[in-house]
């Protein structure tokens, strides 16, 4: 049976030489990198470059960046403590966030009862920035939340012009871009963001490891205590390997970005002519088929398909040896629909399958032939 994977945004394979590099530190650097020995101040060294290495991408200060278990662990370390310790009192945000936001910020609004606004989104899931300047007129101490490119359809936030709003009203700014480092630039002396939130194995590096930016004198106090690791962020023994496969897997990302991301956006488009000639009624989720204008590595199809068939099309694709995914990994062990997709989809729309396919440049185009003829059997 024909094995192709389609689902990159859920997490990608890791580059050969990422491996050979976790594979090397896993032999030779098995040192805490809190002992004062030769080592652990090799391991310290190797987890200090990394942190250069990253810094010096997005251009800021190493000590703006603080190792964490994940995306998920960055997003909280943030959220938490500025309402906590920083006291903010008003989130804004959206309800297609990530659910390591949006499940943290309804909780900060239980046990804080602080201000939550959720800002409207269209029927291709943009919000309404107009909305977003008049919110940030409060006279509360405000975070704003928002991710740079949604997981599920691929739309890409107007960064710069959502911080530059924050900074003008002297607001917070906040942005998981787990879907976006490692596939875009971000100079972050030019985009005033505050906080943001990484993943490392969404760009070809290893699972358990990403890391927060934390802007500098931000005031921020750690989410788990316990030892003065990372600046006294986030307490625990760090995961060498991993920090260093991370930084790894970014230097092949950057080093090959415009080449590859050629390459997956010809996967991108490819893909989106062949569904559109194969097939009648094909509709593109939120942004998804504009590339200018959502992440050249999703794209979210609604089919139109049958309510019994949809029911089994994840099923049968996995039977097939297609993985890919009706949306977010972190959900898909639920029978619950996409909270994102009930936000910008008719209800009629809702009950037709909507299936996410993200790309990476293992990918190829006789892989979506392959789904193409797979899909004809449903139609």
């Amino acid at each position: 049976m024909k094995q192709v994977y389609f689902d990159n945004a859920a997490t990608t394979q890791l580059r050969p030489e990422v491996i050979s590099r976790i594979t090397e530190v896993l032999q030779n650097q098995y040192g805490n990198a809190s002992s004062i020995h030769s080592y652990g101040r090799s391991s310290k060294s190797l987890i200090e470059q990394a942190r250069k290495t990253i810094a010096k991408q997005l251009n800021v200060t190493a000590a703006e960046i603080i190792f964490t278990s994940g995306g998920t662990e960055a997003d909280n370390l943030v959220l938490r403590s500025v309402v906590k310790d920083l006291e903010v009192k008003q989130i804004i945000t959206s309800r297609i966030e990530h659910h390591a936001v949006l499940h943290t910020v309804q909780q900060l609004e239980k046990d804080y009862n602080i201000a939550v606004n959720y800002l409207d989104v269209n029927e291709d899931g943009v919000i309404d920035y107009e909305q977003l300047e008049t919110l940030l007129q409060s006279k509360n101490k405000t975070l704003v939340s928002l991710m740079h490119v949604n997981n599920e359809i691929g739309n890409i936030l107007d960064i710069k012009r959502v911080a530059n709003l924050c900074q003008l009203n002297k607001a917070l700014f906040h942005s998981d871009a787990v879907q976006s480092f490692g596939h875009y630039e971000m100079d972050l002396q030019e985009i005033p963001i505050d906080f943001m939130a990484v993943s490392a194995h969404k760009f070809h590096g290893p699972k358990g490891v990403g890391f927060s930016f934390i802007r500098k004198k931000s005031g921020l106090k750690p989410l788990i205590i316990g030892g003065e690791q990372e600046r006294g962020i986030r307490a625990g023994t760090e995961a060498v390997h991993n920090i260093v496969g991370m930084e790894e897997a970014l230097k092949h990302a950057y080093t090959n970005l415009e080449v590859e991301r050629k390459y997956i956006t010809g996967l991108k488009t490819y893909f989106i002519n062949s569904l559109n000639a194969t097939f009648k009624g094909i509709k593109f989720n939120g942004l998804s088929a504009n590339l200018e204008k959502s992440s050249y590595t999703v794209l979210n199809v609604c089919l139109p398909i049958a309510p019994e068939k949809a029911l089994i099309l994840l099923f049968q694709l996995d039977l097939k040896g297609i993985a890919c995914s009706k949306g977010s990994a972190c959900q898909s062990g639920s029978s619950k629909g996409s909270h994102v997709l009930s936000e910008i989809l008719s209800e009629k729309d809702q009950q037709k399958p909507s299936i996410r396919f993200s790309f990476s440049k293992y990918n190829t185009t006789d892989e979506i032939d392959y789904i193409i003829e797979v899909l004809k059997e449903f139609m």
